[in-house]
């Protein structure tokens, strides 16, 4: 029989968030059973809670950032045991059998990627996301917190970390390079610390200088205001990589202009109109302009084993969600830019039966 565990859902649109009972599947012989300790709070969960990028399936418990022990496993699972520290990310499953799922790109799964909510599991059942104390997930999509990161610093890292290591490496920052991230918020500042720790000649851009002191801490040698043209006219032609973290509609040929030539700026923010730009801004410096996803499991752990290595988490604040009102007041603040610099919901405090 499937099991029971408290979680936090939205009944509809526009609803305040509520504490339920749900129902995690049987262990499959390839499952893992997660006791899920924190849950970060991404901007995606707000998007998707809102109806903000097109219909949702409700009720819908979200939350991608998931950090938690391995209470159980099936009988065919190899690479995790109980008492395991492990985390689960965008993704609840693939295919494992297409190219792309093969090349360690799941996401881009040819038969579609189960997302970890609103989406549907290849059985038909609506999958519900970590805002829970428990999880089922197929052992393949599970991966290793290492010692050295906190739970709840790493939950963050499951989507914040990974969405911003996969093209920092990608598109080699490192000893050498001259990096700038545009805005300093849940994404930003994670790409401002691991692009630090790889090498890089860290920079930040922002729409004023309001967080350039803690810019400085978090790793970056130079804040930029946007909002300062003499500023922005003097940083022309200074970074090999500019890795764009929000989704406001920004003017790309501004931002093309403060490449060098043969120099790259990766979108990762979803801004809500289409992006324009001026055919010259990418010929005259043979410069790209481009997009990157999340990564796949392999590349998720790897990033996870490089934080550790290095002592990066998330910076985060806490939250008890046995008022749910303390988590529906999390998502204003995040979307009015007031949280250094990522929510974590401690799962433990969701109480159904209050």
């Amino acid at each position: 029989m499937p099991t029971t565990t408290s979680a936090l859902s939205v009944p509809s649109a526009g609803a305040p968030f509520e504490a339920v009972e749900i129902e995690r599947r049987d262990l499959r012989d390839d499952d893992v059973r997660i006791d899920v300790a924190f849950a970060g709070i991404c901007h995606s969960d707000i998007h998707t809670v809102r109806d903000e990028w097109g219909p949702a399936h409700y009720p819908i418990v979200t939350g991608h950032e998931i950090a938690g022990t391995v209470s159980a496993v099936g009988s065919a699972v190899t690479r995790h045991k109980v008492g395991d520290r492990v985390g689960v990310g965008c993704l609840v499953d693939s295919c494992a059998e297409c190219e792309n799922c093969k090349n360690g790109q799941e996401m881009f799964c040819s038969k579609g990627s189960v997302g970890t909510y609103n989406a549907k599991n290849y059985d038909g059942e609506w999958a519900a996301g970590g805002y829970s104390q428990q999880i089922v997930v197929t052992e393949r999509m599970v991966v290793r917190i290492p010692e050295g990161i906190e739970l709840d610093e790493a939950a963050p890292l499951l989507c914040a970390g990974i969405t911003t290591y996969s093209p920092l490496k990608r598109w080699g920052a490192g000893t050498g390079r001259k990096v700038a991230v545009v805005g300093v918020g849940g994404l930003g500042h994670m790409g401002v610390k691991i692009a630090k720790a790889m090498g890089a000649e860290v920079s930040t851009l922002s729409r004023s200088s309001a967080k350039a002191k803690d810019a400085e801490e978090l790793g970056s040698s130079n804040h930029i205001a946007t909002s300062d043209k003499d500023a922005m006219k003097a940083a022309r032609g200074s970074f090999d990589l500019i890795l764009n973290t929000v989704s406001a509609d920004l003017d790309m040929d501004t931002y093309l202009r403060l490449l060098r030539p043969n120099g790259a700026l990766v979108n990762v923010g979803l801004p809500p109109s289409s992006l324009s730009v001026q055919p010259g801004s990418l010929i005259m410096g043979n410069k790209v302009l481009t997009g990157s996803n999340i990564g796949g499991i392999a590349e998720t752990q790897e990033m996870l084993d490089f934080c550790a290595e290095h002592g990066i988490g998330a910076t985060i604040e806490t939250i008890d969600a046995s008022d749910t009102t303390t988590v529906d007041a999390a998502y204003d603040r995040v979307v009015d830019g007031d949280v250094r610099y990522r929510v974590v919901i401690d799962t433990s405090t969701i109480n159904a039966s209050a």
